[in-house]
Order: C-alpha cells, then sequence, then structure tokens
C-alpha cells in the first residue's frame, strides 16, 4: 500500500497471496541431512495453489455477467478490448481486424474456459485435470500476444501447473515412463474412467451450444452466437452453485489431507513416520485455515451465499484481511473506451504559443508508432494515465504533482516518461508552460489506404483535461495545497547509509537499460543458473528424487549399488537397487502397504 494506486492492482493482491502459499509450499528442510525433494504432505500445501486458481478463473468469469455490461451480454466485449485496453502489443492490431463473429465466439470461448472449465480442477480424472490446464494456458497466451499485463498471465501459468503431475511433467523433459501394451479388454475402472471423461467433453460442448446459441450460417459462412439466458437466470444459477462449489472444495481438500496421512502411515521408521505426522498435522491446519478464511471473499460474487457463512470465518478474516493473503479478484469487469479509446496527451511550451507533445514511452501517442512490447515490466505511470482519462483530472490528485514535477525538470519524473533523453522535447530545459489535452483513440482499418496505411491509430480532439499551468500558478497550487502534495522539507538521511547507496548505485548501473531489457536480462540468468546447475547433477550422475519412501533415496550413492567407476554405474548391483525401490514406491504408494513390501523383499 506505499506505492498507494500505482501498485495496488489485482495482480499486485494475487502475487501477494501466491507468495504467502509459497511459503507453505516450499519445502521445510529443518533436518537438511534427511531432507529429500518430497514430503508426504506436499499435495496438501500444493491443492492452495489449485484452489487459488480456481478463484482467480471462475470469478474473473462470473462478474463480466454480474457486471451488467452491454458488451459482455451481448459478446462484443472483444471488438472494442484490443485497442481499448491500457497498452496493446503490434498484435492487439491485427487481432481487432478479425470478423465480428468471431470476435463474439472468442468471448463465448472465453466464458466457457473461465467459468465452466474450472471446475474440471477437481476432476478425479487426471486427462480431465490436464485438459483444463491446456485450457487456461491456451487463454494466457492469447492475452500475452495481445496485451501488455506485465506479469499477470505468467504467473497465472506457473498456478496452472497444480493441475500437473509428475508422469506429464516428465513426459516434457523426456523421463517419461515406458508403457507396456495395454490389456484388452480394458478394466472396468479404466471403461468407467472413459465414459466419465467422454460425459465431462459432451456436456460441456452441449452446454455451450445451448446457453450461447452457437448455430452455422450456411449461407454467409459464419458462426452466429448469442446469449441464451437472462441475468435474473444468471444470478438464480449463482446462487444455486456457490456453496455447492464451497463443498466441493471441501471434499477435494480433504481427500488430499487424508492421502497424505496414508502416506505418513507408510514412512519407514518410528522417528520419521512421527517427523512426517507431525509436519503433516501442521501444515494441514494451515491448510485448512487459509481455505476456511479465503471463503470469505470468495462468495462476494454472490453475497446471499457470503452471509450464509459461519459468523467465525468472517472473524478469521478480519483479523488477517489487512496483510491480504487472501484476497477477492474478478479481472475486466466492464468494458471501457466503447466510443474511443480516451488518452491523456501533454503538452509544453516555453511561449504559451507553440506546443509541443510529450510522447511517453509505452502508452500510445503519436499515431504512427507500433504499440511497444514491455511485458513482463509494468509501467506503472503509463497505466496511472490511461485510468485518468476515464474521469476528470480531480479523481487523479497525482496528476497536479506529476505537472509540477514536469516543470520543476525533476530527472527521476522525467525518466518515468522517456528514458532516452533526445526523445524527451525538454531535456535541455524544463518547460515553462505545461497542459493536457483529452483525445479519442481508434486503431486504423486493414482496409485503410495512402497516409493511413502507415498508421497504427487514428485520433479526434475531445477536450482540454488539464489547464495550462506555470510554477507559481494559482490553480497548481491550490490543487497541490488541496490533495497535500506541496513540496516539503525532505527527511535528512545519513551519507554513509548502506540501503540508500545501494539503491542509488543499483539504479544508476541501469540507468542506460529500458526496464523490459532489464526484467529478461535477470530472467535469463536466473534460467541459465537452472540450467547449468541440472547439467551438473547430471554429469555428476544424480538422478532427480523420485517420490516414495525408503531407507535410502533414489539417486543416493548407496541405492546405486556403490560410486562410480571409471565414469561408469555398476550395473548389476544398480538394477538390484532399482528393483527394491520399485518395491518400495509400489508398497507405499500404489495401496499395497509395508506387507507387500515385506513379501516383495
Amino acid at each position: 500500500q506505499v506505492g498507494q494506486v500505482f501498485l495496488y492492482f489485482q495482480w499486485d493482491s494475487l502475487l501477494l497471496e501466491a507468495g504467502f502459499l509459497a511459503v507453505l509450499v516450499a519445502p521445510l528442510r529443518l533436518l537438511k541431512w534427511r531432507s529429500t525433494a518430497w514430503r508426504p504432505h506436499d499435495s496438501v500445501t500444493f491443492w492452495l495453489v489449485r484452489w487459488l486458481l480456481f478463484r482467480l478463473m471462475f470469478a474473473s468469469g462470473v462478474v463480466k455477467l454480474t457486471s451488467r455490461c452491454p458488451t459482455w451480454w451481448g459478446l462484443t466485449a472483444l471488438t472494442y478490448h484490443y485497442e481499448t485496453q491500457c497498452i496493446p502489443t503490434p498484435a492487439a492490431w491485427y487481432a481487432h481486424q478479425l470478423p465480428v463473429w468471431f470476435q463474439k465466439f472468442s468471448v463465448v470461448a472465453t466464458y466457457v474456459i473461465e467459468i465452466a472449465v474450472p471446475l474440471l480442477f477437481f476432476a478425479p480424472i487426471r486427462r480431465l485435470r490436464l485438459f483444463a490446464f491446456y485450457c487456461q494456458v491456451l487463454l494466457q497466451v492469447l492475452i500475452i500476444f495481445t496485451g501488455n499485463y506485465n506479469f499477470f498471465n505468467m504467473l497465472t501459468i506457473v498456478l496452472a501447473f497444480s493441475l500437473l503431475d509428475e508422469e506429464h511433467v516428465g513426459r516434457w523433459l523426456g523421463r517419461g515412463k515406458r508403457k507396456h501394451g495395454s490389456s484388452w479388454p480394458p478394466s472396468l475402472l479404466s471403461f468407467l474412467s472413459t465414459l466419465l471423461e467422454l460425459t465431462a467433453y459432451a456436456l460441456l460442448l452441449y452446454w455451450s451450444v445451448h446457453y450461447f446459441g452457437l448455430e452455422i450460417n450456411w449461407e454467409k459462412r459464419l458462426l452466429e452466437s448469442k446469449v441464451a439466458f437472462t441475468y435474473h437466470e444468471f444470478t438464480q444459477w449463482l446462487r444455486a452453485v456457490t456453496l455447492p462449489l464451497v463443498g466441493l472444495g471441501f471434499l477435494s481438500l480433504l481427500w488430499e489431507i487424508l492421502s497424505a496421512m496414508y502416506r505418513c502411515a507408510c514412512v519407514r521408521g518410528c522417528f520419521w513416520k512421527l517427523w512426517a505426522t507431525l509436519q503433516w498435522a501442521v501444515f494441514a491446519t494451515a491448510t485448512v485455515g487459509m481455505f476456511a478464511i479465503s471463503l470469505v471473499p470468495f462468495t462476494y460474487i454472490d453475497y446471499e451465499s457470503n452471509g450464509k457463512l459461519w459468523p467465525g470465518i468472517h472473524q478469521m478474516f478480519s483479523a488477517v484481511e489487512r496483510f491480504q493473503v487472501v484476497n477477492s479478484y474478478g479481472l475486466f469487469r466492464r468494458m471501457t473506451g466503447v466510443g474511443g479509446r480516451p488518452e491523456v496527451v501533454l503538452e509544453g511550451s516555453y511561449d504559451k504559443q507553440s506546443w509541443t507533445e510529450i510522447e511517453f514511452m509505452y502508452k500510445p501517442g503519436n499515431v504512427s508508432v507500433a504499440p511497444p512490447v514491455v511485458a513482463p515490466h509494468q509501467p506503472r505511470l503509463d497505466w496511472q494515465m490511461w485510468f485518468a482519462a476515464l474521469a476528470p483530472h480531480s479523481s487523479s490528485p497525482w496528476f497536479a504533482s506529476f505537472v509540477h514535477r514536469l516543470l520543476q525538470g525533476r530527472e527521476d519524473v522525467i525518466r518515468l516518461v522517456q528514458v532516452d533523453e533526445d526523445r524527451y522535447p525538454f531535456s535541455s530545459q524544463p518547460p515553462v508552460y505545461l497542459r493536457a489535452q483529452l483525445y479519442k483513440y481508434w486503431f486504423t482499418d486493414s482496409a485503410d489506404t495512402g497516409e493511413g496505411a502507415t498508421r497504427w491509430w487514428r485520433r479526434q480532439h475531445v477536450q482540454e483535461f488539464f489547464p495550462t499551468v506555470s510554477l507559481g500558478d494559482p490553480t497548481l497550487d491550490s490543487l497541490l495545497a488541496q490533495h497535500g502534495l506541496k513540496d516539503k522539507i525532505p527527511l535528512k538521511r545519513p551519507t554513509d547509509a548502506l540501503l540508500p547507496w545501494l539503491l542509488s548505485s543499483m539504479r544508476r548501473l541501469s540507468r542506460p537499460f529500458s526496464p523490459p531489457t532489464v526484467l529478461w536480462s535477470l530472467y535469463l540468468v536466473a534460467a541459465t543458473a537452472c540450467l547449468l546447475r541440472a547439467l551438473a547433477r547430471r554429469r555428476r550422475g544424480g538422478a532427480p528424487p523420485a517420490r516414495h519412501k525408503g531407507s535410502k533415496q533414489r539417486g543416493d550413492p548407496g541405492e546405486r549399488g556403490g560410486g562410480e567407476k571409471n565414469g561408469q554405474v555398476r550395473r548389476k548391483e544398480g538394477k538390484e537397487a532399482e528393483e527394491k525401490g520399485e518395491g518400495r514406491a509400489r508398497g507405499g504408494l500404489d495401496g499395497e502397504g509395508p506387507r507387500g513390501t515385506k513379501r516383495r523383499k
């Protein structure tokens, strides 16, 4: 909250909640000499990530309809979205040129992926969960291509990994298990599983066609669609399913807790069994507590269901609400800029006669400049300029202070507008006068010819947004005083303080580079470090730890049948150890228990 409106987006809250869950999910290695990469209770804490993903996606789909936005109900939202979003990408221009019937079908697909598919997150059949995973990834990748939404889409994809299992990820990494020929006829359980999976797909397709009136128009060669239900019917359905969804989540969590308790009972050794059970009890309690308090913001989608929650849950949520460890979500609730994208354009002058536009690095300004690609960086000032254009400047008190700093020529504020001094028209001397104009922007059409064919935007002047002011202007001073933004005596800091020196040094080092370049450099360094670590581990002959319990980890020298000789593992002893390891895995995970392991030995 120290950044106020500049750091108060929904994805900032999502990052806080995901970061807190990472504390519970990350391995607790108190006894490093006996630590493993997998613990019996891991699936319990990891379930919270799946629950967070469900709340995020389901609420984001529901609020589009509960907001009564005519563009979402008319399935025309995407005909405006690409050009009216905060910072579009070049691909957004091409997506905007797609036919209207395809845009409407894309809205239908968005509803299905955000409202219906999340129900499959808790399906007992892994293929349904994998289907849900790829649906979520597809949606987020398309958003990444057409919009600069910083780290939000990447973080959502990371949360979606909670739908996967080691077997599927192992196939990506080339470590998939070889399956022998399938038996015929299939078992009853396999047949019922396939039947249930096909039924889920059929219901998903039927409901999509029925409730969105999907119909192929063979004469016009297009797919027609419309919302085939009313607002009242939708709210009735939402009220009917909100609490059952809570029950579904609780049953799924209960299954994970009981499964983890059984795995703790299968751990060998009295001490290690007790240690695993103690960890299970602590983390299961924390998980149930997090699930309980998350019900309050989740049921905000239906206030009648919210009122039916146990009062103790509301008290628990009130106690931790200020920490934002759980939050309510609902992205893209209403579509703005239906009549054109509002955009604030700053202008500066030395003589109040000739005015020069001040172009920002990322937001639209010059109609001939292509939209940028800046993700995963979020230029906070450019985003706030987008919000400021939606209302009078009095709704954005920070704007008066922003103008004041530009008139003063503050370098740190100017660098938020332009890093390259050559592109800032007043780099040699601050402007004497500043004003702001309000324009409406639209994407150009692909059929435009001549001069319009070289432009990305077309615009039209609407009105004055901020009056002409200068330093010492009574209008500007009154606005600053009204919101308590007048210059104050700076705090005296010790000259030898470590943190200010460190921050200023990092700022000087990164100054020649753009923020997206700095972020991608950090990501590439981290990815390179992980790659080198994996290669070093493979060179040493280490194998990734498997999810089973035994007296020794698979991959330890003792279990591989000794050390290495002349760079090669002794095959015979390694094979015997592998057979023993597989026997322990089947005994501990396949439900045979310790007796089956003992018989196999």
